[in-house]
């Protein structure tokens, strides 16, 4: 009979193994820094309507990647740049809303980072322009007693995978971060 609790959650890391990030070296979370930023739920954007201030205004993303804006309705906004957005929005509106719209859109606040593990408060922070995980830790309150001071694991989305990186804390982070200081082993 003991074998079967144990079988049981065999089964349950195998099936679970599917849901956890892929561990990757850390050129791969280096290169995903030179790529275009790309909105995601939990951003807000500032899109400006030439000549139509009832269009223009701050636009949250919300859960489902989308922007919803008057006349026009939902807008998928997940996975473009600001540019993408703007040829979105431009293209609705020639839709038979206005001629030849102008549309400029950039983001007014990125969704927010996420650090956990020795430090003194883990959480959800805002995102900063430029931020490194040094950064990071110290918007969380600084380090804890037992933190390894060198280095932490980031996990980010790369070219829709979810990737998981050890690296030194001087690494740039990016918006939707979520960063775990480790505890040191001595």
């Amino acid at each position: 009979m003991k074998a079967f609790p144990a079988l049981t959650a065999a089964l349950a890391a195998l099936h679970l193994a599917g849901c956890t990030p892929r561990i990757m070296p850390p050129d791969v979370l280096q290169a995903s820094l030179h790529e275009p930023y790309t909105l995601n739920a939990g951003d807000k954007l500032r899109v400006i309507v030439f000549g139509q201030d009832s269009l223009s205004n701050v636009y949250a993303v919300d859960g489902a990647g989308r922007i919803s804006m008057p006349l026009i309705g939902a807008v998928e906004a997940r996975g473009l740049t600001t540019a993408s957005l703007e040829r979105a929005i431009e293209g609705k509106l020639r839709g038979g809303f206005l001629r030849e719209p102008k549309v400029s859109a950039e983001v007014d606040t990125y969704r927010p980072f996420f650090i956990l593990g020795e430090v003194t408060t883990s959480g959800q922070y805002p995102y900063v322009n430029n931020m490194t995980i040094q950064t990071a830790i110290a918007i969380a309150g600084g380090y804890s007693a037992r933190a390894a001071r060198t280095y932490a694991e980031v996990t980010r989305v790369v070219n829709g995978d979810l990737v998981t990186v050890n690296v030194p804390v001087t690494t740039p982070i990016r918006p939707g971060d979520t960063v775990v200081v480790k505890e040191r082993y001595f």
